[in-house]
């Protein structure tokens, strides 16, 4: 006979949570709401697994400790990433995709005659940062004829744009309007590049070959139970996932959060498209392709990158958490 000592034993050996890691690409903000939401609803436990979210930041450099082993996924930006991977040899691949839209956009100041896209072309400054014009401003020059030449550096201060009616500044959907408004006093002109054409997947997860090979259980529970953190994030009660982000950033206020919650919805960032069916975090062969061929025409990547490499499709896709939508 078991004793019940034993018993107990044999209980705590068997939901045993595996400790996993999780880097994210900057500091903590409701752009990372998901995973802290899976956190704090306990969707991960359910599944598991026992996540360790380690944010990111200026100092932080969270790929090169994925690829030393130190942790177990990463936050991806973009698919820029993900196909340099592949160029250069190193075997991570994107597992899922939790924003459907790059959240980046291009603002400028109501009524001054750039209150369309074909009219930013009439700016007399860009104000971009290094990788943004290396970037999707290429992709800009190349299908819409924009001017390289017209192009400032962005020191993530909004004064210069601010300053300038004729200006148009690079942003994140829900960062630079919130500071523009409180510090300028207007609501600026939004325009997301991803309604325009730039296609790529944006806050993915990437994890290593070996990650998937040896664990692809690990790796199915934390893409289903992220994804159903960012659905109780977006549509539930997110009041705890909030508090955690205010601890592991104590800059973030409130009025910051609700607003970066309000775009994220508003412009279907994380909840759009091929998600409304497949769930959040869905991707498709077809749009990686479309975006690496835009990125081939515009002189970003080269050709020939076996971007099938870059990704897989195994863990998503499923419809995880459709039913918690309300």
């Amino acid at each position: 006979m078991i004793t019940t000592a034993l018993a107990a034993v044999f209980s705590t050996q068997a939901f045993a949570l595996e400790k996993v890691t999780f880097g994210t690409n900057w500091l903590a903000q409701a752009e990372h709401g998901g995973y802290y939401q899976a956190v704090a609803d306990g969707s991960y436990e359910e599944c598991g697994l026992e996540v360790e979210i380690m944010p990111g930041g200026p100092q932080v450099s969270g790929r090169p400790l994925m690829l030393a082993g130190k942790i177990d996924f990463y936050m991806g930006g973009n698919m820029l990433q993900a196909f340099s991977a592949v160029e250069q040899d190193i075997p991570l691949k994107v597992v899922a995709a939790h924003f459907q839209k790059e959240p980046q956009v291009l603002m400028s100041h109501p009524g001054e005659g750039l209150d369309t896209w074909e009219e930013l072309k009439n700016a007399e400054q860009f104000i971009l940062g290094d990788e943004g014009f290396q970037t999707f401003y290429q992709w800009m020059v190349k299908d819409f004829g924009f001017d390289e030449s017209k192009r400032i550096p962005y020191t993530f201060n909004p004064a210069p744009f601010i300053a300038n009616p004729k200006s148009v500044q690079q942003g994140y959907i829900t960062s630079e309007p919130f500071a523009v408004e409180r510090e300028g006093g207007f609501v600026p002109n939004l325009f997301l590049l991803a309604d325009f054409g730039f296609s790529t997947y944006s806050t993915t997860v990437e994890t290593m070959q070996a990650t998937i090979d040896e664990r692809p259980e690990v790796v199915q529970c934390f893409i289903d139970a992220s994804s159903k953190g960012w659905y109780n994030y977006l549509y539930g009660d997110n009041a705890a996932a909030n508090e955690m982000i205010k601890k592991d950033n104590p800059d973030m206020t409130d009025e910051q959060i609700a607003f970066s919650i309000e775009k994220l919805k508003e412009y279907g960032i994380v909840d759009s498209g091929d998600t409304e069916e497949m769930g959040i975090g869905a991707m498709t062969a077809e749009r990686i392709a479309d975006f690496y061929q835009k990125m081939v025409d515009s002189g970003v990547m080269d050709a020939g990158i076996d971007i099938e490499k870059s990704y897989t499709l195994e863990f998503v896709n499923k419809g995880v958490g459709l039913d918690l939508k309300k």
